[in-house]
């Protein structure tokens, strides 16, 4: 497929799918209080409905994140080389030995602290995995300035030793066609290596994984193997993307309670998906065939979602003969926190936001279908269903569970008021949100035994405080969740300055207070 980004001519088509996710989330709200206005019954009925579906979702949902945990900690505990030298036979063509497969590895970086970076550095460098095997990229931008030069420098100095090649590149600053932000610095970061490191050693493109973190990540000492592995057992391996589950745990003790919340509920619901292969796309992190990235141009240069857009790429390149493996295998991030706790807040919402112009892919993904007559009708159905209620449910779940569930009573009137529903209404309410506590209690409970060793001036009885903190998650999911949502795709439907650019998260080594 040659279709890309959009450009600023925009036809009436690619318009409409750009307003379509913000429209349905809207009229769904406005629809609400227009309801427990004109037709409090029904308004009321429908509020019912929808929170014992919510409250089966989760419980559904809640058995998919037991799932993974119990997979996950399983596959934390193999010795992955072991397995790889056990193997008869590999899925790869080209292929013989896992010793074959290289694995480049993508850190793009901005202005993070250099003791950050280091200790990404000294994860990557205690992997069991063969060093010699690793080509290191880390990919600077110009508009970083000169600290990103020198860190770049003592990191080179350090660790490039250790690994088979270490490469700088400094992404130049307002090239025509990009925005700034990861994806631009990745193409360009990309296509270097594969011309000055691959290229030159004569390795064929099979052979390689290229493997993207942000410059936060930390791995665990097995996750090489564990993306090799399933790279050489996977069917059609060439045709897929490896997903690993991130974790924001770095710096998970000097987080304030709602950044841990936050970071917890998109690790979950990260696992949750490992557990629905059909439904997973790429987040954040992720590894894929260098052949894979050849053939679809590397990513994008003009969006924010990059992560997610190499998803879409991919698919309407092969015809929909594509899809995610998930590894059930952790890499672990810094949650979002800086020094001031009314900085995090805003930094969280920010960030959420961000993560919610993900909804781009949306109109991508539709003006591909359209364009694209080879991939099957239900599969261009099944996927157009599952992205706008995806976004939908984010924008608008939450509200609707925890904020306009009383509207009937309130707009009702008193001939509503007077009935046996309305007397009900706020009963039920409360016994499905009290019921869905339990699904939060298990959460918290995964979450406290998937916390990394705990620092020595951290008492046991705080972790006390880790299971409270897990009652801020219904303001969380609407202040933090459903707002930077909705307003991403609000934005996306009124288009021209409205639309949002790349925000760097900020990456620290501070504490804020909770």
């Amino acid at each position: 497929m040659a279709y890309s980004a959009f450009s600023e001519t925009k036809s009436r088509a690619e318009r409409f799918f750009e307003v379509l996710p913000a429209a349905l989330a809207w009229a769904t709200l406005v629809g609400m209080v227009v309801a427990s206005w004109l037709v409090p019954v029904w308004a009321a009925i429908f509020i019912i409905l929808f929170d014992t579906y919510w409250l089966l979702k989760s419980v559904f949902l809640s058995f998919h994140l037991r799932h993974t945990y119990n997979t996950l900690r399983e596959n934390l505990k193999v010795d992955w080389i072991a397995r790889l030298d056990a193997l008869e036979s590999v899925t790869v063509p080209g292929i013989s030995s896992w010793r074959d497969v290289h694995h480049l590895v993508m850190l793009p970086m901005y202005t993070e602290p250099v003791e950050l970076v280091r200790e990404s550095f000294r994860s990557f460098a205690s992997v069991d995995y063969p060093l010699e095997k690793f080509d290191i990229v880390l990919a600077l931008e110009e508009r970083a300035g000169e600290d990103a030069q020198r860190t770049a420098r003592v990191m080179q100095e350090e660790f490039g030793s250790r690994f088979g090649s270490f490469l700088i590149t400094t992404h130049p600053k307002d090239l025509p066609g990009e925005i700034p932000g990861k994806g631009s610095n990745e193409a360009h970061a990309g296509e270097i290596a594969y011309r000055e490191l691959i290229q030159a050693k004569g390795i064929a493109a099979n052979r390689v994984m290229v493997s993207v973190f942000d410059v936060d990540t930390q791995v665990p000492k097995g996750y090489f193997g564990r993306v090799t592995h399933a790279y050489l057992t996977t069917p059609n391996p060439l045709r897929k993307i490896y997903q690993p589950v991130p974790f924001f745990t770095n710096n998970v003790y000097e987080s304030p309670a709602l950044a841990r919340v936050i970071a917890w509920s998109c690790t979950f619901w990260q696992m949750m998906q490992q557990s629905r292969p059909e439904r997973l796309t790429t987040f954040s992190s992720q590894a894929a065939p260098l052949q894979l990235l050849i053939d679809v141009g590397f990513w994008h240069r003009d969006v924010v979602s990059e992560d997610s857009r190499i998803f879409w790429q991919a698919y309407l390149h092969y015809d929909g003969d594509f899809s995610v493996v998930p590894l059930h295998f952790p890499v672990y991030m810094d949650a979002n926190v800086v020094p001031s706790f009314w900085k995090t807040l805003v930094n969280l919402y920010k960030q959420q936001r961000r993560w919610g112009w993900g909804v781009e892919n949306v109109p991508y993904m539709l003006q591909g279908f359209i364009e694209n007559k080879k991939i099957a009708f239900k599969k261009k159905a099944y996927w157009t269903f599952s992205a706008l209620e995806g976004f939908h449910s984010w924008a608008t779940n939450s509200i609707l569970i925890f904020a306009l569930g009383w509207l009937p009573l309130m707009l009702g009137g008193a001939a509503f008021n007077g009935t046996l529903l309305s007397y009900n209404l706020p009963r039920i309410t409360r016994t499905v949100i009290t019921l869905s506590m339990v699904t939060i209690v298990s959460s918290a409970i995964i979450a406290i035994v998937l916390l990394p060793p705990r620092p020595k001036d951290f008492k046991r009885h705080q972790y006390l405080w880790f299971i409270v903190q897990w009652f801020l998650l219904p303001v969380s999911l609407i202040i933090f969740g459903a707002f930077p949502g909705l307003e991403a795709q609000t934005r996306m439907a009124l288009g021209g300055r409205f639309r949002l650019g790349f925000w760097v998260t900020p990456k620290t080594r501070g504490t804020a207070s909770s």
